[in-house]
């Protein structure tokens, strides 16, 4: 564009440049990241909403859409975003459980090694016994399974459910992997036991009640890979 400017010597003819020249393009570099920023933030806002729908419907009163999708909803929260009231109502611990874990290993030769019972829940309580910090894996972790496959077992050992089916994979999982810690070897078996004995209540006649027996649950061998996992 020209601007024609008047002096006394006459009109000057100035170049100005021109407002709707287009802006120079971004080198393909910052094209790419800008893509990948805007498809970044598109997948976080999508999962976030997936989230809370799905947590929504988990806590919500039965309806027919959690009926249609509970496999997929149950899939989503178990168990990592279980949902409960015990922030409102706390339900303190009435029991001390303890338990315990053996693997077995079969030699070339078909005879079967069976390593002696170590305490699982005696590791974790010296994790978080005088640390100012402890790890949320070592308070909860392996009571939470437990907690979760008796909730999806009931009495026995079956898993009826895929939700009891995932449970006991996740406390085999558990199990397996602190073994495999600890004793540094590799097994193809392993064995969890439960002892459970009720916590007495405080005050002056606790010794003049029977103690309520603890629980002796032995659960079956399962079958673990080679390396334990």
């Amino acid at each position: 564009m020209k601007e024609v400017l008047h002096f006394a010597s006459g009109p000057v003819v100035q170049e100005c440049p021109d407002a709707t020249v287009a802006a120079p393009k971004l080198p393909r570099g910052a094209r790419a990241l800008k893509c990948g920023l805007c498809a970044t933030v598109v997948l976080c806002l999508t999962a976030s909403v997936v989230h809370v729908l799905l947590m929504f419907l988990h806590v919500a009163p039965v309806n027919t859409v959690s009926k249609r999708y509970s496999p997929l909803i149950n899939a989503w929260v178990y168990p990592f975003f279980e949902q409960n009231w015990r922030l409102f109502a706390p339900d303190p611990e009435s029991v001390n459980r303890q338990i315990l874990a053996r693997t077995a290993r079969t030699g070339s030769d078909g005879s079967v090694q069976v390593s002696p019972w170590f305490d699982l829940t005696a590791v974790d309580r010296s994790a978080v016994e005088h640390h100012p910090f402890p790890s949320h894996t070592a308070q909860n972790m392996l009571r939470r399974a437990w907690a979760g496959y008796v909730d999806s077992h009931g009495g026995d050992d079956k898993a009826r459910t895929e939700r009891a089916l995932m449970m006991q994979k996740y406390l085999r999982n558990i199990a397996a992997d602190r073994a495999a810690a600890r004793k540094g070897g590799t097994f193809d078996f392993i064995q969890l036991r439960v002892v459970t004995l009720s916590i007495p209540a405080a005050g002056p006649a606790v010794g003049d009640r029977p103690r309520t027996p603890a629980e002796n649950r032995l659960l079956p061998w399962w079958k673990v890979t080679r390396n334990g996992k």
